[in-house]
Order: structure tokens, then C-alpha cells, then sequence
């Protein structure tokens, strides 16, 4: 959420900014601000109302003091309309003041001046490709197809028990998801990551703090009775964590990792360009956080950009990496990396990882503050990406590494954790 201080200062270029995102609703920005005005004015009032208030009090000993009774009576009687007056200038306040909040939460995030002009993702910029694209035999198999010609993913299982969307691993399919679990996990906490394992429900305060509600809430499950959501990704409770703490400068930054299975509704088109793993309501991922002063957070986002590309190379996969334009970011984001990678048998590029920065959006909701080296709390950084979503990436081994005689290689860096070469 932007601060009313932020958008007093910089209100033109606010509004430059957002045009990039394309955020249709900019005379909200004039609306929250004549608003915030009209606070500013009502706040003057009630004070100066109360500094007259505080100065009949005195009087009022005085004049009792004096043995002016009738008179003291008239500036009780003075001090009491001057007392409603406040309270109804308050009731005023606290609506304004809800009113500012409820327009602020409809205000997307400023892309960094860094993000392209674009509205869709064919306006986003490749900057870098790596690895090579397999060479298979002809007719290779979509993984849907290979993971049940080898039972390893039962997707029509998983349908009878939940619904479509929530696939059952099973033999060395469980195992390969599990592997890459643990593979990730170690590689984050070698990269300086603190695992946690956070709750994988949320409460409204923890939604509304990441930005998830009430921009994403018709994409999050809902348990009404406890109300609670599902988590969409581990970002949520992980930066959560942080909700309403100061945080000393010296202990900046923060960095955690957390493995979680994550829950999304998804609505919307379940064709061909969606089949097997390439969109599930349930999937595994690993998410990366980290906390930071404003002026290393940019260094950061290039750090955890380099640590999920290693990752990727580790796995021998071919990727790319995509800066998102402005039309393509999420609501909550600064600025946003995706990476892809190519899975040969449907020939398609599949994004596994988001990376963003959302300098102070989050931390404003969350009230996550550092106090600096000069005693004055401000405002932190918050930073996330995957690392990596399970799901499509398992799609791309097994489509990239299937044989001719529908086996797939594992690659090295997995077989340890495997315990074997081929399924």
C-alpha cells in the first residue's frame, strides 16, 4: 500500500508511474488526497478545539478558587459543549479515515522506473536465455501421457478424491517430487536462507498484509467457519512472520525459505494449453524471502535472480529469463522477473519462478519497520520469488528426459536424493 506521504510528494509522478500498469482508476490518487486534506483540516479543528478546552479547565479552578461559583458553572457548561464538539469532530475522523484506507488498498504498487511499457505478456522482455533445448526422437510424450504410461502421477485419481487439479504422486513420481523438495531446501539454506516451516492457512490480517486480499481474494480458498484462507504461496505466512515488528538495522537482511504446498482456485479455462502438471489447484513449491534496507534491495532482487537461475543450471534445464512489463505485474509488485523453461514435448515454455521487489507496498500493510542507525523507524523492503515451483518443473524433466522407449533420466544432481538414474 503507498503512503498518503508519498503520494502527497510525488503525486505526478504517481501517476506517470501507474499509467505503465495501466490502472485505469488514477482520480482515486485526487480523491485520496482531497481526503487526507480534509483530515488534516478536521485534525487542526479537534485540537485547537481541545487546546481551548484544556485552557477552561484551568480557568475553572481558578475561578472556583476564587469563590466564583456561578461563573465557574458557565465555563463547566462551556467545557462540555466544547467536549461534544470533539466527539463528533472524532466520529468524523475515524470515517475519513476509513474511507482514505478504503481507496489506498484499490491503488496498485508504482513500477520501478526500470519496467517496460506493455500491457500483456507479449510485451515482456526476454533478457536472457540458457541451456540448450533437448533434441528428442519423433513423437515424444507430454508428460501427462509418459507419468501414466509409467504410474507415476495419477491424475484421474486425484479427480475422484478432490477434483481436477489436485494430481496423486505416487512410487518414483512421489519420490522425484519429494527429491526435488529436499534439493531445493538444502541449496536455499547452503545460499544463506533460514528454513521455516510456516502454517499453510492464513488469517485476514495475513492476507490483506501480502497484498492477496482484497486484490486475489476470489482466487484463495476459504474456510468460512474458521476464517481462514489456504495459502496461495509460502510468501504469505513467511513475510508475515514480520507483521507488526521493528526490526533492528544490524539484523537486516532477513532471509527465509520454506517449503509449503500451496492452494489456488484458478478459475477459468481448463483446454489443452492446461493439461497434466501446467496448472493444478494444489502443487509444492519452495519460496525465498528476504527482508531489507530500501537502498540494497535491488542488489537483493539481482542475488535471488542469480541463486534461481543456479538452480535451473543445476537441473540442466533450458530457461529464460523474462522482465515483466507494466501491464503484466502483479498488483503488489515493483518489479518482476519470471523465469520459464522450455518443455520439448508440448514445445512450450512453462514459468516456474517469479521473483519480484515490492519495496515498502507490503511492508505498509504490514507495518514492518528497522529502526536505522540514527534511532528513526522506517519503513523495510520485502522481496520474495519461488525457488522453485514443483509442478511445471517436473513437467519439463519428464518430457526433456524421456527416452525413446518411454524412460526418464534423472539428472545428477537429483540421484542422490532419488537413490536412482531412471524411472
Amino acid at each position: 500500500m503507498l503512503t498518503l506521504s508519498y503520494l502527497r510528494q510525488y503525486k505526478s509522478e504517481v501517476i506517470e508511474r501507474l499509467k505503465i500498469k495501466h490502472f485505469s482508476q488514477l482520480d482515486l490518487i485526487d480523491k485520496v488526497l482531497e481526503l487526507d486534506e480534509k483530515r488534516r483540516q478536521i485534525q487542526k479543528q479537534s485540537d485547537d478545539i481541545k487546546a481551548q478546552q484544556n485552557q477552561i479547565s484551568k480557568q475553572i479552578g481558578q475561578l472556583f478558587a476564587q469563590g466564583k461559583k456561578q461563573e465557574a458553572e458557565q465555563k463547566k457548561a462551556e467545557s462540555a459543549s466544547l467536549k461534544n464538539q470533539i466527539e463528533d469532530l472524532i466520529k468524523t475522523l475515524d470515517s475519513i479515515e476509513q474511507a482514505i484506507q478504503d481507496i489506498l488498498v484499490l491503488i496498485p504498487n508504482t513500477p520501478h522506473s526500470s519496467v517496460p511499457q506493455g500491457k500483456t505478456a507479449e510485451n515482456n522482455i526476454i533478457i536472457k536465455e540458457g541451456g540448450k533445448k533437448p533434441i528428442l526422437f519423433p513423437n515424444p510424450l507430454p508428460h501427462w501421457e509418459l507419468a501414466k504410461k509409467l504410474d507415476i502421477i495419477d491424475f484421474e485419481l486425484g479427480a475422484k478424491v478432490a477434483g481436477a487439479g489436485f494430481p496423486v504422486y505416487k512410487g518414483k513420481g512421489a519420490k522425484l517430487e519429494r527429491s526435488l523438495i529436499n534439493f531445493f531446501l538444502d541449496k536455499a539454506t547452503a545460499a544463506g536462507y533460514q528454513e521455516v516451516i510456516p502454517p499453510i492457512v492464513v488469517n485476514k490480517e495475513s492476507g490483506f498484509g501480502t497484498g492477496q486480499l482484497p486484490d486475489k481474494d476470489g482466487q484463495m480458498y476459504y474456510i468460512p467457519l474458521d476464517e481462514l484462507y489456504l495459502i496461495p504461496t509460502a510468501e504469505v505466512p513467511i513475510t508475515n512472520l514480520y507483521r507488526d515488528t521493528i526490526i533492528e538495522e544490524r539484523d537486516l537482511p532477513i532471509k527465509n525459505c520454506g517449503y509449503t504446498p500451496c492452494f489456488r482456485r484458478e478459475a477459468g479455462s481448463y483446454g489443452a494449453h492446461v493439461r497434466g502438471l501446467n496448472r493444478l489447484h494444489q502443487f509444492d513449491k519452495i519460496e525465498i524471502v528476504q527482508i531489507t534496507k530500501p537502498e540494497d534491495s535491488y542488489s537483493a532482487l539481482q542475488e535471488m535472480c542469480d541463486y534461481v537461475e543456479s538452480l535451473l543450471i543445476a537441473l540442466e534445464l533450458p530457461y529464460r529469463i523474462v522482465l515483466l512489463c507494466g501491464g503484466d505485474m502483479s498488483f503488489a509488485s515493483a518489479k518482476t522477473y519470471d523465469f520459464e523453461v522450455y518443455s520439448a514435448a508440448q514445445d512450450k515454455w512453462l514459468e516456474v519462478s517469479s521473483v519480484s521487489n515490492f519495496e515498502t507496498f507490503q511492508s505498509n500493510r504490514l507495518k514492518l519497520r528497522y529502526r536505522s542507525a540514527d534511532k528513526k523507524n522506517e519503513l523495510a523492503h520485502t522481496l520474495n520469488g519461488s525457488a522453485l515451483g514443483m509442478a511445471r518443473v517436473v513437467a519439463a524433466l519428464i518430457e526433456n528426459n524421456q527416452t525413446e522407449d518411454a524412460h526418464i533420466q534423472i539428472p545428477a544432481c537429483l540421484q542422490p536424493y532419488t537413490g536412482f538414474e531412471i524411472i
